[in-house]
């Protein structure tokens, strides 16, 4: 296991820390929601739940703007929540109703938000690399100053994607950050069984990126480093990469029977549950009382269950608008409306 901090730098303020132990409750009782819902069947299809791994989403998200752009996996719903789409929306969407972000279309593994410039949720393993990049691309054709932020689990590493992405966005020097959330198991099958060499931060040298190891479960270890890669990037410098060593504390999704690992082994990286540990070194610093962790943890679930009642409220897409976004309407063509 990566070695934790335990302190709290003297710069950090109250308002700070509150807000970024707030944004992990918020991410916390979402999934431990959906996790409800799934077995009550109102959320259906796969669901892969963010729990153990929220200081990952919280703390890279400080470092973006507005205008850059994020790549999800299809473990989303965090990275979601944290750059800022509306948790309403989110539930609405994981319901399958016309609320959602996308319409209901997409659910659990394809949360899509232009307005927030989250560009999925992506099923396929590996597959919203190349996406990065071809964002990237664009962004520095038109000489814009925006970054592509591009999240993907440990397993992905394995991907053709992974090493094709890496080499073209190291040539054509990309604002891209490889983002890598290394939970030691893709899907079922440990990291060591998988790779060659396991210290997957080691894969950046092969295209001369800079790269760095950092410990996931520590928000503030998470938010410093990726101001520190974000700031490389914006600079014009070329992509970075990042291994976040972290765990996920459930099973790979909710269909998962999840017998490739012991329980002992899931309880003992519980004890460095990146919320756990984050309010504690608050307290111990003078910045957390009980009565306000209470009520910031109060406000993260009442947040969840107003969600979940806009979800249950919300409306299903008619049956006649199911090829709506799928296929042209007749003699909408530019080509066809064109004159002979």
């Amino acid at each position: 296991m990566t070695a934790h901090q335990t302190t709290i730098p003297t710069t950090l303020t109250r308002e700070r820390g509150h807000f970024l132990l707030s944004e992990m409750l918020r991410i916390r009782h979402f999934e431990e929601k959906c996790a409800e819902l799934y077995t009550l069947t109102k959320i259906r299809g796969f669901v892969h739940l963010y729990i153990g791994e929220e200081a990952i989403a919280v703390g890279a998200m400080q470092a973006l703007t507005p205008e850059d752009s994020i790549i999800s996996t299809y473990r989303e719903h965090g990275h979601a929540l944290a750059r800022g789409i509306n948790s309403n929306s989110l539930m609405a969407e994981m319901f399958g109703k016309v609320e959602g972000c996308a319409r209901g279309r997409g659910g659990s593994m394809h949360i899509f938000d232009q307005d927030t410039r989250f560009y999925g949720g992506n099923a396929i393993v590996g597959g919203g690399i190349p996406l990065a990049v071809g964002i990237a691309l664009a962004d520095k054709m038109r000489g814009l100053p925006s970054v592509t932020a591009c999240f993907f689990g440990d397993g992905a590493v394995a991907e053709g994607e992974f090493h094709e992405s890496m080499n073209l966005a190291a040539l054509w020097e990309l604002p891209v950050l490889f983002y890598c959330e290394n939970n030691l198991y893709a899907m079922g099958t440990a990291v060591e069984r998988a790779q060659a060499e396991p210290e997957l931060v080691n894969k950046a040298a092969g295209y001369r990126i800079p790269a760095e190891a950092v410990d996931g479960m520590d928000v503030l270890a998470v938010e410093e480093a990726t101001q520190r890669a974000t700031e490389y990037v914006r600079s014009g410098s070329g992509p970075y990469f990042i291994e976040f060593r972290t765990y996920r504390f459930r099973a790979h999704s909710m269909y998962d029977p999840e017998l490739y690992r012991e329980k002992t082994e899931v309880e003992a990286w519980k004890q460095y549950c990146p919320i756990d540990m984050f309010s504690a070194r608050l307290r111990e610093a003078n910045l957390l009382t009980d009565q306000e962790y209470d009520a910031i943890d109060a406000a993260a679930l009442d947040e969840v269950e107003a969600s979940v009642r806009f979800a249950e409220a919300g409306e299903w897409e008619p049956v006649e608008d199911l090829t709506r976004f799928v296929y042209s309407e007749p003699g909408s063509s530019k080509a066809e409306e064109a004159p002979e």
